[in-house]
């Protein structure tokens, strides 16, 4: 029963940040939508393995921000 708790408390948790996550990405679009518009057009002329290492580099931070969260 303990267990059944935890589960459930860890998805709502899980549920509310993800929730955040999609309010922080809707942002800029809601409130800059034309300015949005020109920073994807430079983002074409943006090289691959750029946009690849910018990936990589906010995955591990979010990985890193997620140990120190859960870390407790």
């Amino acid at each position: 029963m303990l267990g059944s708790r935890r589960k459930e408390s860890a998805m709502k948790y899980f549920l509310c940040v993800l929730g955040m996550v999609f309010v922080i990405e809707g942002l800029p679009y809601f409130a800059f939508p034309e300015k949005l518009k020109i920073y994807l057009a430079k983002m074409i002329e943006v090289p691959d393995n750029t946009l690849r290492l910018m990936g990589l580099a906010a995955i591990v931070l979010g990985l890193v921000l997620v140990y120190f969260g859960t870390a407790a």
